[in-house]
């Protein structure tokens, strides 16, 4: 009985197993009937394939030469890409906030609570772009920058070390000029009134701390701070920057003291073109006649005290804010500098021959104007035509009143 079990379980086992083949074979078979049998799948080669066609059945492979990006559409591809405002880049591309620094870099000023009358600039971050003579077109800070440091800074230093060079050449070649040697003490002719002399060495005091204080912040980095130091310079240059702004004023008003002075004698006069075309005499040895003032004094009163003074005097009342009425932006401040350093370097060049030729370059020049006085033989020498104008009596010898003692009505009506 068991051995007829096990033979009808091993039947049952096997029908099993014949209809699930049968069904897997029919659901393989292809859509409308046919037959039941399989072909084997057809095969291709990458190079029966049309460009860009996929093999059927599974993963192929490609050329990554003929792969072709996505091309998608980009928001900077727009026609008014660069002329939108921040707002409407910020709808295309958030978080691009280019044209708003665009605009800053540009001078475009935005919003600021202050008052205008106050900070006419405190909306602006970067001035616009400019190019003054000689710099490229940069932000305006930037092109003063370059006007200083490469034509201000080295050309105006040379000038300056050019002409002490040749003052010294001309000394030692030369010596002081004149051959009279005056007393310490003259007497004979009055050359300056005590109120000339005051004017003149009021501004000459105000000059040489305009002149030693500019000189130092503007070269004294590569002469004087690799001597002193850095802590040394900084305190040298914070104090000269003030004498300088408090001298600044008293050189202004002792200038326009010193024009009203002196103007009427410094008028062009009979033999000045001819002491110009000879320089005076000076490299032959022999003084040629000169007025009251030769015409290379002339030249650096009119030259140096009256245009060169008055424009220094000028742009450094704008950059210490003292001229009313203006609004005293960056802009206005870099050119008043760049006047100010180009007169003032001009000025000081004119000024050391001048400063020169009335202490050791010529003898009896620095006695005339501390005493005031000056020999009849002094006077020939340098001022022939002033000198005979005198003798003429078309200008007289003395121009300050002696002082007169008086004495009181009292005393002179008592009895002896």
């Amino acid at each position: 009985m068991s051995r007829f079990l096990e033979i009808v379980a091993a039947a049952v086992l096997t029908a099993a197993f014949a209809g699930s083949a049968l069904a897997q074979s029919q659901s393989s078979a292809p859509a409308g009937g046919g037959s039941a049998a399989t072909t084997p799948a057809q095969k291709f080669a990458p190079e029966d394939l049309a460009p860009g066609q996929a093999a059927p059945g599974g993963i192929q492979g490609q050329n990554i030469f003929e792969v072709k990006p996505e091309v998608k559409r980009d928001a900077s591809s727009d026609p008014g890409y660069l002329e939108q405002n921040n707002g409407q880049r910020n709808r295309v591309q958030p978080g691009n906030n280019a044209p708003m620094w665009r605009g800053v870099q540009g001078g475009m000023a935005g919003y600021s609570s202050l008052p205008k009358s106050e900070a006419p600039e405190a909306g602006i971050l970067i001035q616009a772009p400019v190019a003054y003579p000689g710099t490229r077109y940069v932000s305006a800070g930037e092109a003063w920058r370059e006007v200083r440091n490469r034509w201000i800074i080295p050309y105006g230093g040379s000038l300056l070390l050019i002409v002490l060079v040749a003052l010294a050449i001309f000394y030692f070649a030369k010596g002081p000029l004149g051959h009279h040697e005056m007393s310490t003490h003259p007497r004979g002719i009055e050359r300056f009134t005590p109120f000339e002399r005051a004017a003149h060495w009021t501004n000459a005091i105000a000059f040489v701390i305009l002149g030693v204080s500019g000189i130092i912040m503007a070269f004294g980095k590569f002469f004087l701070l690799p001597v002193i130091g850095q802590t040394l310079f900084g305190y040298l240059t914070y104090i000269l920057k003030n004498l300088h702004n408090f001298a600044g004023p008293l050189f202004a008003v002792s200038l326009v003291i010193m024009i009203v002075t002196f103007a009427r004698d410094n008028l062009p006069q009979k033999g000045d073109f001819r002491w110009l075309l000879r320089f005076g005499g000076m490299l032959s040895g022999k003084e040629l006649p000169s007025h009251r003032f030769n015409a290379g004094e002339k030249v650096v009163f009119w030259a140096g005290v009256f245009v060169l003074g008055l424009v220094v005097v000028g742009s450094g009342l704008v950059m210490d804010k003292l001229i009313p009425n203006l609004a005293y932006t960056r802009a206005d401040m870099h050119v008043a500098h760049m006047v100010h350093a180009v007169a003032t370097v001009l000025m000081l060049a004119l000024f050391f021959g001048h400063i020169y030729i009335g202490s050791i370059g010529m003898r009896g020049a620095y006695t005339a104007m501390r005493r005031g006085w000056v020999d009849e033989a002094w006077a020939r020498e340098h001022h022939a035509y002033w000198y005979e104008d005198i003798k003429a009596g078309r200008i007289p010898a003395q121009r300050t009143k002696p002082m007169e003692v008086v004495h009181d009505a009292h005393e002179s009506a008592k009895p002896a």
